[in-house]
């Protein structure tokens, strides 16, 4: 399913710690901090990735980076641009972020709202099949909403690929962030987000569940989230832009409605946030998932039509 991990990296590192936690040597390495040797590497052999544009509107320069939600430790150091992006804004502006204390409580309040699912044991044993896949002790992820299940299973699945949510490009920037003491804000509200993940209406909830299992289970969406890290590290809008080339198959339609609700349907909104606080008169970098860069609805098309002058940076 594309484009799953717009909150799921935070579930996901509350059970990262669990993912060695078999005594197995199948198990993809859990992510560790790097030492003083691999920090001097890392920021050594930066290299841009991603996209960026400036936006520019009243005579202030502010900045538009599109984010992948997973990714390696090499992506994790920022490149030249999004140095010079850091140094430049004032802001840092994400649709959540990850390290608000008040966020894990908001996802269990809006995961209580959901639409019920009541599992089966057939359903059981798909969920213990797909922790036993991502190394996870089965009980670990149970007191979550099972289509929230689905959806962190699918982001730890991409581990196996070298893909994981501690590296994260919004985790760097908020670290960035911090270290410079300046504000960081959320874009979006979890309630607005939750409420795409996690229908209310019961019978929608387990269509999106029975999804996230299929596509788990043949390994559809652990091949979407490479063909999309692959086209993020590229900067490829064109590959980015099209469900055909990110899945390598022909969508369904509910898919296709899945990705407008998650990307184009949130994206005026995003746009609007997005300009109130550049006119609040600080320079922002704002850091939105890459995907909402694409389409007919992109947020850079909606900022050009309120008047920014959008310019993407060359790498």
């Amino acid at each position: 399913m594309v484009a799953l991990s717009r909150l799921t990296l935070v579930l996901s590192l509350a059970v990262g710690w669990l993912a060695g936690a078999h005594a197995r040597t199948d198990c993809p390495p859990v992510p560790k901090e790097p030492t003083q040797q691999q920090l001097a590497e890392g920021f050594r052999d930066a290299k841009d990735r991603g996209a960026m544009w400036t936006i520019t509107k009243d005579g202030r320069t502010s900045y538009l980076y599109g984010t992948l939600h997973v990714g390696k430790m090499a992506w994790a150091f920022p490149g030249p641009k999004l140095l010079q992006a850091l140094r430049e804004t004032q802001v840092l502006a994400l649709e959540l972020d990850p390290t608000d204390p008040a966020l894990q409580a908001e996802m269990q309040t809006a995961s209580g709202q959901a639409g019920k699912i009541a599992l089966s044991p057939a359903d059981q044993a798909r969920l213990d099949a797909q922790a036993d896949a991502a190394c996870v002790p089965r009980e670990a992820l149970r007191p979550m909403h099972p289509l929230m299940q689905g959806v962190t299973y699918t982001i730890l699945s991409a581990r196996r690929d070298g893909l994981d949510p501690a590296f994260g490009q919004e985790f760097t920037l908020v670290g960035f962030a911090r270290a410079q003491q300046r504000p960081v804000l959320s874009l979006e509200t979890v309630a607005a987000q939750m409420a795409v993940l996690l229908p209310r209406d019961a019978a929608a909830a387990r269509v999106s569940f029975e999804r996230a299992l299929a596509d788990l289970e043949s390994g559809k969406s652990r091949t979407q989230l490479v063909h999309i890290s692959e086209a993020w590290a590229n900067g490829d809008l064109n590959v980015l832009g099209s469900l055909e080339a990110l899945c390598a198959c022909q969508p369904t339609q509910e898919e296709r409605e899945f990705s407008r609700l998650l990307n184009d349907e949130r994206n005026p909104h995003l746009t609007l946030r997005i300009a109130e606080e550049h006119a609040k008169g600080r320079p922002i970098l704002a850091a939105v998932g890459i995907l909402h860069m694409t389409g007919p609805k992109a947020i850079t098309t909606l900022l050009a039509q309120q008047g920014f002058e959008v310019r993407r940076v060359s790498y």
